[in-house]
């Protein structure tokens, strides 16, 4: 793999003699304090600006600042007009714009395209804080303010939406981003390198257009440089058959003529003269070649191209081996440069060993940000995934080699947890990343690992060229929780059971020491169809760790859980696997009250087969098998209703279903039969949803009284509750829940009767079982 310049081997910035700040400023007043009369760059994101390395803006910003540029933060600004982008004075070299940790229109809208209620990323949860698209909207509200100031696009957002994409919310394929944003240049993936090396160029007196050899970007070109080789896309991975040209004399109206005119195929004459042309042979080299993918109008209008496009696209991230590639968007090009090269072990603890300050910035006041809340006591261990889920955007955005940190690094983090940050109980919630156990596992061979174009390193199988080893891991929790003041280390990233099983001691080590009483896994499906184009292991691995696990916490002498999590309505599912996978869980004693359905995120494999109905993990034709597609609201429901067989409400669609289906035989009080022949008179079912939702009509009352409302809880619940509750714990939730429903009809009865003068004012209260 290619060497790259490490990132403190930079020459600083004159403005490093300012030091670092106790926060990036957000308003003149702080810039002010530190004695700046300008920004030498300005961060805007659409996140609250949490100083901390779990967020984007405060990684990049401490970043810039210990090459020693001046950076400012514009957080969540008010998008109407330009005057929120201008309240820290034009800065000197460019705007970095992100949308936030996450995609705009995936934090705003559910899989069912409903918007949400609240906005983890945002003070109080409050939703609506950020535009849809929002790195359209801040790039142009940029320009609008600063005409000249170049503008670099990144973030999650930018780097999923970098090529023409299908968009879910629009149903059609959209542009680059970069051409939508008028941004000067892209950068994707963990962009660390390529910001640094673009800020210390434009502080060089370099133009913006001019820095097109920079790693894991993206800008906009007129042409192909001289020097480069260029390969068209079905050179590489043909799409499907390419007609023969047919005699221009033949009477196009006669098919069958024309039929045999296209078997025969180009008649030579051989007697005819041919000229000899001499073409010159470039040494086609992969740092100079670039494969061009069909065009924007192509892909846009052919759901096959699209589908050969993105199988392109994801045989070109190897950091070892990706060519440029560039795409046509009407009279320009769009050019991508290789992913960035991966940052060593040194390069990550630099970057996560700056003086981050660990809290939200001071002018939130008291006000709670969910998503800070969540990982204030996690620390993060590594970057990227070779699992290659085709439904999850880890693998397009960090990539699939493993960027590890050291454990003296990890172990500082620890303890700065410890000593600094406000309401720290002993316990640190997480010790993990993308997942929760690929800590120091690689390839076993460079050269191997450098050449391979594999999307996945454990599917259909582990790679024998994996180095499994979790030793390092084991080592690392052991370190950590034998620190002082450390009472618990838990593991809260998803764990990839089929390489946990390849170390018996690491499960033993996790299960013993680091399992909060629930441990949370991701079968996703139990059928072997959806599984296939998930690129997930079958449920036989499942069932193997999960000996494993409660073997372990047999010998620990511990009551614990595992929560698995499924995904109704991916590609590749029908109803009969959404039926056989509900048999599972009532089989497995399962009542999952949330559950997920598929998401088509932007640029994911499995949006593409989403879009194209083909599927792009095989050689994609025009003749190839197309994948089943769950598209329609009705089929979506029952994908879902499935997974919550348990609800009565569901139960009317799932009769109907099993009944088309010919499986009239799993109606019935049976315990091997899925639902009830007959709906309760009243239904007594209350999910978690609806019981952590608000109850209707209280907006208002809630509004008048400036009380927040609860937020819905999103964690997996319906596990069966643990034995030292005493008695049958499903008998009694719902009994609980009964008398819960009987009580709220009462007291509806109740105030109704009062409002019509026939009874005294209502003492009663509606309740929710806990």
């Amino acid at each position: 793999m290619q060497a790259a310049k490490p990132l403190f081997d930079y020459p600083k910035y004159w403005a490093e003699c300012f030091g670092p700040a106790p926060f990036l400023p957000m308003s003149r007043e702080e810039m002010d304090q530190l004695g700046w009369d300008s920004c030498d760059i300005i961060i805007v994101t659409g996140d609250a600006y949490v100083d901390h390395p779990s967020f984007g803006m405060a990684i990049i910003g401490r970043l810039l600042e210990s090459q020693g540029f001046r950076v400012g933060i514009i957080a969540q600004p008010n998008w109407q007009s330009k005057d929120d982008f201008m309240k820290l004075g034009e800065p000197n070299l460019f705007f970095g714009v992100a949308a936030g940790n996450m995609d705009s229109m995936i934090n705003r809208y559910t899989a069912d395209k409903k918007i949400r209620s609240d906005d983890a990323y945002t003070p109080g949860g409050m939703a609506g804080k950020r535009p849809d698209r929002a790195s359209l909207v801040y790039s142009q509200r940029c320009k609008e303010a600063y005409k000249h100031v170049p503008i670099v696009l990144g973030g999650i957002e930018a780097s999923l939406r970098r090529i023409a994409h299908y968009d879910y919310w629009q149903d059609r394929v959209r542009n680059s981003i970069l051409i939508d944003a008028s941004a000067d240049i892209l950068l994707y993936g963990n962009a660390e390198r390529a910001i640094v090396e673009v800020a210390q160029r434009l502080s060089y007196g370099h133009k913006i257009e001019d820095i097109t050899d920079v790693r894991g970007t993206a800008f906009i070109r007129r042409d192909t440089p001289q020097g480069w080789y260029e390969v068209d896309s079905t050179r590489i991975d043909r799409p499907g058959k390419v007609d023969k040209i047919i005699n221009p004399y033949v009477n196009t109206q006669d098919t069958q003529a024309c039929a045999i005119e296209q078997e025969k195929g180009p008649v030579e004459d051989p007697q005819e003269a041919k000229v000899v042309q001499i073409l010159a042979s470039p040494r086609m080299t992969r740092d100079k070649t670039v494969i061009r993918l069909p065009s924007m109008e192509k892909v846009r209008n052919d759901p096959v191209l699209y589908a050969h496009a993105n199988r392109v696209l994801h045989l070109e991230t190897n950091p070892g081996n990706a060519r440029a590639l560039v795409q046509k968007h009407g009279e320009i090009d769009v050019w991508f440069n290789p992913p960035p090269i991966p940052m060593t072990t040194e390069e990550m603890d630099y970057v996560f060993g700056m003086p981050y300050a660990r809290v939200p910035h001071p002018a939130y006041g008291k006000e709670k940000i969910p998503a800070y809340d969540m990982i204030r006591f996690s620390v993060n261990i590594m970057r990227g995934c070779f699992g290659g889920c085709t439904f999850c955007s880890i693998t397009e955005h960090e990539g699939r080699i493993i960027q590890n940190r050291s454990e003296e690094s990890i172990i500082r983090e620890i303890e700065e947890i410890r000593d600094k940050v406000p309401g720290f109980t002993g316990v640190i919630s997480d010790l993990g990343g993308p997942t929760a156990n690929m800590y120091r596992i690689a390839c076993k061979s460079p050269e191997i690992e450098s050449a391979c174009r594999k999307p996945s390193c454990v599917f259909p199988g582990i790679c024998p060229n994996l180095n499994t080893d979790h030793s390092s891991l084991i080592q690392l929790y052991r370190s950590a929780r034998a620190l002082p003041g450390v009472k618990k280390i838990l593991i809260a990233s998803g764990l990839r059971y089929d390489l946990a099983v390849e170390s018996p001691e690491y499960v033993k080590e996790l299960v013993t020491h680091h399992v909060g009483g629930y441990l949370k896994i991701a079968p996703e499906h139990t059928e072997e169809g959806p599984l296939n184009q998930m690129m997930k292991p079958g449920i036989g691995s499942y069932d193997k760790f999960k000996r494993m696990f409660e073997k372990y916490t047999k010998e620990a002498g511990k009551e614990q859980y595992l929560i698995p999590y499924f995904i109704a309505a991916h590609p590749g599912t029908t109803d009969e696997d959404m039926m056989n996978l509900a048999l599972w869980l009532k089989g497995n004693g399962f009542r999952a009250d949330q559950v997920q359905a598929f998401y088509p995120s932007p640029m994911a494999t499995a949006t593409a087969m989403y879009h194209s109905g083909k599927n792009p993990l095989r050689k994609v034709t025009y003749k190839s098998d197309g994948v089943t597609i769950v598209k329609s609201e009705d089929q979506r429901r029952l994908h879902k209703a499935f997974l919550r067989y348990h609800d009565p409400k569901g139960w009317p669609m799932l009769r109907e279903a099993l009944i088309r289906m010919g499986r009239g035989d799993l109606i019935g009080p049976g315990k091997d039969q899925l639902i009830p022949a007959h709906q309760p008179a009243t239904d007594s079912y209350q999910s978690a949803r609806r019981k952590n939702s608000t109850p209707a009509g209280s907006h208002k009352v809630a509004k008048e009284s400036k009380e927040k409302t609860t937020k819905i809880l999103t964690q997996h619940n319906g596990l069966p509750p643990r034995a030292s509750d005493g008695g049958n714990p499903w008998d009694k939730r719902e009994q609980a829940k009964a008398a819960a429903f009987a009580r709220n009809q009462q007291a509806a009865k109740e105030r109704k009767d009062a409002a019509k003068g026939k009874g005294p004012k209502p003492t009663r209260k509606p309740v929710v079982p806990r």
